[in-house]
């Protein structure tokens, strides 16, 4: 039994190094920092200041993965966010509208920008990444038209609390006293925030289970029940450890609610759908993905779409968090996303590629933007630390590839 562990252990840490290795970093540089920062990154209200720092981040590498995996790459969401958050501040704060036409506006405008890009990456054959690259500069030059080259805010309530409100005692709360004696310190924690992250745990558990059914029904290998049963403790754990930590805060925040959805929507179209399968086929094998009858420009046109509609949320939300619209607003989100993706697991060859290692990706990157203002570091080391990890993450996967192919 220990021999048969120990094997299986093993073979996850190797042959599927690039899959297990996120996160076994993710959890190395949570502890780093958690220590670094004497405790303060992993405090109620610090985990629920990530989620709504990085929330716009997770959004977009929902779509950015897809355009990776299709073979492509997108220079231009940071321009287009800030495109959109522009003409939904005019629309809202000079005009007078209701703040849901302005959400709807943003969304509006990165489905368009989605279907520009598109028409000449599917139709015309120019490569995504001259594309983007030209409607970085279009998009941020048009930002700075319709702002009129200075900012607008602040928006209106309802539209503030797209990325900043909670539900908080939808189900009440419960009172637990911290400490001893004298210096116990009578502490409230949402019970409805809790009971989302057990129903979460739940599903987590019926969705493995059934998969692992399905694939030995079909004879494919699986791991042993202890490394299954492993797994699904250890991320239970941290789901309910963030459960926890959220409602000791200000509550459920209303963007998880947006992020978890499209999650959810994502990971479905990526697995269960013919266009997620086509994304595949195309940027895994072009000339077979075609000769198969895949549509590929139908395919790389709604690639280009869809990441222009996420966008256009991430431009709602990150807006209404800043409760404004600037015009160098999203200035190197580009960098967070791509990078997201590209350490997630995601493949520069195109083909390989999924949700839930970019959202691990996103959250590599916000944990390690958060720890390091946490512990002081400069803006400019920063950036240098990112650039860092994103080569040296696109590094190795390069440098699987060559073991792979010398293996075979």
């Amino acid at each position: 039994m220990k021999n048969n562990v120990f094997t299986e252990v093993k073979d996850l840490l190797t042959h599927n190094l690039r899959t297990s290795g996120i996160y076994i970093a993710f959890v190395a540089i949570i502890l780093i920092f958690t220590i670094t920062t004497g405790g303060t990154l992993l405090s109620p209200e610090n985990v629920t200041n990530i989620i709504l720092q990085n929330a716009h981040i997770l959004i977009m590498a929902l779509g950015m993965i897809l355009v990776i995996v299709g073979g492509h790459i997108d220079l231009s969401v940071g321009s287009v966010l800030a495109f959109a958050s522009a003409v939904s501040a005019v629309l809202v704060i000079r005009m007078g509208m209701p703040w849901w036409v302005g959400v709807l506006a943003a969304i509006v405008v990165g489905i368009i920008v989605g279907m520009w890009q598109g028409f000449w990456v599917a139709y015309v054959g120019i490569p995504a990444f001259i594309v983007t690259l030209a409607g970085m500069l279009l998009f941020r030059g048009l930002t700075y038209l319709v702002l009129d080259n200075v900012s607008l805010s602040p928006f209106p309530h309802g539209y503030r609390e797209v990325a900043s409100g909670f539900l908080d005692g939808l189900f009440g709360s419960i009172t637990i006293s911290e400490g001893e004696g004298l210096k116990a310190v009578p502490v409230t924690a949402d019970i409805f925030t809790l009971v989302i992250g057990v129903l979460a745990v739940i599903g987590l558990i019926v969705s493995s289970m059934r998969t692992r059914r399905t694939r030995q029904s079909y004879n494919q290998a699986v791991e042993s029940n202890f490394l299954f049963i492993l797994k699904l403790a250890v991320v239970s754990v941290v789901i309910l450890a963030f459960a926890w930590a959220l409602s000791y805060n200000r509550g459920f925040p209303y963007v998880l609610i947006t992020v978890a959805v499209l999650i959810l929507i994502y990971n479905v179209v990526t697995n269960r759908t013919v266009f997620g399968r086509h994304v595949y086929s195309v940027g895994g094998n072009l000339s077979a993905a075609r000769l198969s009858g895949v549509n590929v420009r139908s395919t790389n046109f709604w690639v280009m779409v869809n990441m222009g509609f996420l966008t256009g949320i991430a431009a709602a939300v990150f807006s209404s968090r800043s409760n404004g619209a600037q015009p160098g607003m999203g200035n190197m989100f580009e960098l967070d996303v791509i990078a997201a993706c590209f350490i997630g697991g995601a493949s520069t060859m195109g083909g390989v590629g999924r949700v839930g290692g970019a959202l691990v990706g996103g959250l590599v990157m916000a944990v390690m933007t958060n720890g390091m203002q946490l512990m002081g570091v400069p803006q400019s080391l920063q950036l240098v630390i990112k650039g860092l990890v994103l080569l040296l993450a696109v590094a190795f996967d390069i440098y699987n590839k060559r073991r792979a192919g010398a293996t075979r």
